[in-house]
């Protein structure tokens, strides 16, 4: 089957057909007149990779599985604990935003602080709250953990 029908019939663009091919995950037979040419069973390979990459696979760790997934060997248990790590990996990632959501926080409150402060000016005057600092950065994302 040509690509625009491996694409449809897979659920992907051409485009990201054409880039799995040049990663090395797909490697299409070519008719004389140069055309790609995909047996049937590529389907099931594309949909795969797709589905990998819809819950944030990357694409070379796609490819160290997709051999054992070709050849039939590609157990439950190996690809449950592959998508527990990539949960973990969305814990951190979630851990990482809350921090960083807490800090944003704390310096919005900080400026509506300066900004009340009666005879503001410019400059840092005494008995200002500074900026707050990489310490206190630090401490919000351990909290956050």
């Amino acid at each position: 089957m040509r690509i625009s029908e491996l694409a449809q019939r897979a659920g992907v663009t051409v485009h990201a057909l054409r880039h799995y091919e040049r990663m090395g995950l797909l490697l299409p037979a070519r008719t004389a007149s140069g055309y790609r040419d995909y047996p049937e069973t590529r389907r099931r390979e594309v949909v795969f990779i797709a589905m990998s990459r819809r819950v944030g696979f990357s694409l070379q760790a796609i490819g160290e599985l997709l051999p054992a997934y070709r050849a039939g060997r590609l157990s439950i248990d190996t690809m449950v604990g592959a998508l527990q790590e990539r949960a973990d990996s969305i814990d951190r990632q979630i851990a990482e935003l809350q921090a960083l959501r807490a800090q944003v926080l704390d310096h919005a409150k900080w400026l509506r602080e300066q900004e009340r402060r009666p005879g503001r000016s410019e400059s840092r005057q005494e008995g200002t709250r500074a900026w707050p600092s990489a310490a206190k950065r630090r401490q919000t994302r351990k909290e956050a953990r």
